[in-house]
């Protein structure tokens, strides 16, 4: 396997930013924190387009001009792999809908990032749909939370561009202000559907620290506001309390039955043809023309000798802390716990999307890239409906149990798996077997990743307000055994 180099910003045990990847890091674990920490991943740069170019511009790796099977993707062709295209020519584009952004810290140049991409893609700029709220007072800046904030964004409002964003800032990446970030959101009800792009081993969460989460999560469901995260960037495996090294474990909040997980695939999507480039347009599928999806698995080096390797991979698996949910008892077979994640999204570096950050484009990766991109997804789908769809889960594995409505709902992805390769505190490689992929709903990708244009109708119509009062009964924590504590989110 071609072995790159990818930069992670992460961060210690606890909450992790799921989604951004960046160029040059360092490996070893930090000490256990009590706070939610970012875990993106920033790829390589991206490098314009001389000449020939759609008015909005392209790079090279929109074209095919990279290494061999690596791409990247702008709006337009993730709108169009997925469907969402069909339905913002409709009118549907989230007008009259808002994201709720959850995030921690702060980046004082998002605005200047956030409109140099929406001048540069075409979409109103972030005086037209952006508010920030720090309800802790102003948190400082994080450079590790940085790109997540910025990933989370921007990605949202590509897909959903007339959909406001409440970006709601945690003073802090610990569990506890993070949490009270989200009370903050669900107590003035500030949007339709809530993104959170970070994780931590829900093993390591002390029973009352899971309990208050819940409890959050319960108010928002029962104001039928619909919740995302994401599954985590380690596949199978997250740290151990410690810091020191991986065990299989989920993350949490994805693991939390009230929450829809977001796994991570890598999409295969046609590149721009440019006739300049000896390519015939008239002969070739449009751009972001959807082919297939494997299992999001990077093997990446870790140091700049590349003396280190580790994996990036969809999180998934099976939680201890949550029963398995009845919603998923007909298609998780032989589990008792709680299955992550139940839907997916692209999330691969090398087949990563555009995003503008601090002065220069990248190719962002991370299952980080997934939970705002479903949030939008679902405000789109709230707009149609003309109402708040709220809780999704049932409706989700509802259209998972009929062939006649899960082919056009979902792209069934079969193919890879979230086993990891990891590098502990003292360097040491450490194996994580995880889960394959295969027919119908797996521990890699849930059920599949979207089409829009065919699972908006069939989410309208298989969801109502109960759905979220028979969760909120059937989905309370209970102890795992372990004296947990309230630690920190790292970003996926």
């Amino acid at each position: 396997m071609l072995l790159r180099k990818v930069a992670k910003i992460s961060s210690c045990v606890g909450l992790v930013a799921l989604g951004a990847l960046a160029v040059n890091w360092n490996t070893t674990p930090a000490a256990p924190a009590h706070g939610v920490s970012p875990q993106i991943l920033i790829g390589p740069q991206a490098v314009p387009m001389a000449a020939g170019s759609p008015a909005y511009g392209l790079f090279q790796c929109n074209v095919g001009l990279f290494e061999p099977d690596e791409a990247c993707y702008d709006p337009y062709q993730m709108r169009h792999a997925y469907g969402v295209d069909n339905l913002i020519s409709a009118g549907y584009d989230g007008t009259g809908q808002t994201i709720v952004i959850i995030d921690a810290f702060r980046y004082a140049a998002l605005t200047t990032q956030v409109d140099y991409f929406s001048n540069f893609y075409g979409l109103p700029p972030s005086s037209a749909f952006l508010t920030q709220y720090t309800p802790d007072g102003v948190p400082p800046q994080n450079s590790g939370w940085a790109g997540e904030i910025t990933l989370d964004v921007e990605w949202a409002h590509a897909i959903a561009p007339g959909a406001k964003v409440a970006l709601v800032l945690a003073k802090s990446s610990s569990d506890n202000d993070i949490l009270s970030a989200i009370q903050y959101a669900v107590d003035n009800n500030l949007g339709d559907v809530i993104s959170m792009s970070f994780g931590e081993n829900e093993g390591c969460l002390d029973p009352a620290t899971v309990t208050a989460w819940h409890n959050v999560f319960a108010q928002a469901t029962q104001k039928g506001m619909t919740l995302f995260a994401s599954s985590g960037d380690q596949g199978a495996s997250q740290q151990t309390c410690d810091g020191n090294s991986w065990t299989l474990a989920p993350s949490h909040p994805a693991s939390d039955p009230l929450v829809s997980g977001v796994g991570g695939t890598e999409l295969h999507a046609a590149h721009y043809c440019l006739a300049s480039l000896g390519c015939n347009p008239a002969t070739s599928p449009a751009a972001g023309t959807y082919s297939d999806e494997i299992a999001w698995n990077e093997l990446l080096c870790a140091d700049a000798a590349c003396d280190l390797v580790e994996s990036e991979s969809t999180g998934g698996g099976f939680s201890v802390v949550f029963d398995a949910p009845p919603f998923q008892k007909s298609q998780v077979k032989k589990t008792k716990g709680r299955a992550v994640p139940d839907v997916a999204y692209n999330a691969a570096i090398y087949h990563g999307v555009l995003t503008r950050f601090q002065g220069q484009w990248n190719l962002f990766g991370g299952t980080s890239a997934g939970s705002p991109q479903w949030a939008a997804i679902t405000a789109i789908a709230d707009q149609v409906a003309g109402h708040r769809l709220g809780y999704l889960n049932k409706a989700f594995y509802q259209i998972g149990q009929t062939p006649p409505n899960y082919a056009p709902s979902f792209h069934d992805i079969t193919s890879g798996n979230n086993s990891v390769l990891e590098v502990d505190a003292s360097n040491t490689d450490v194996e994580v077997d995880g889960y394959a992929a295969g027919l119908g709903w797996d521990a890699t990708t849930g059920l599949g990743s979207p089409k829009v244009d065919g699972i908006v109708g069939r989410l309208i119509a298989l969801t109502s307000p109960g759905d979220g009062v028979s969760a909120i009964a059937t989905s309370q924590p209970h102890g795992n055994g372990k004296k947990g504590f309230a630690g920190t989110k790292q970003a996926h």
